[in-house]
C-alpha cells in the first residue's frame, strides 16, 4: 500500500469505528450482526486491510447507511 492508499484505509477505519460507538455497538456483536470476523473488523477499523466490497457492503448494512456515505473520505 502506498501513503496516500494507507490515508485513506485508515481514515474509512476510524469512521466506520466511530459511526459503530455512535450506534452503540460493541465491536465483538457488530462484526458477528455483519457476519464478519471480529479480526477482520478490527483489522479494517485500524486501518491495517484493504476491505473487499463486499465485507463494507456488510458493514454498511449493519451501520444502516448507504455505502457510498460510508466510502466518503475527506482529505
Amino acid at each position: 500500500m502506498n501513503t496516500k492508499e494507507l490515508k485513506y484505509f485508515q481514515q474509512l477505519g476510524n469512521k466506520i469505528k466511530q459511526l459503530r460507538e455512535d450506534k452503540g455497538f460493541d465491536q465483538k456483536s457488530f462484526a458477528f450482526d455483519c457476519e464478519i470476523g471480529r479480526t477482520q473488523l478490527y483489522m479494517i477499523e485500524n486501518g491495517k486491510t484493504n476491505p473487499r466490497l463486499l465485507t463494507l457492503l456488510k458493514i454498511s448494512d449493519g451501520l444502516e447507511i448507504p455505502i457510498d456515505e460510508l466510502l466518503k473520505i475527506k482529505f
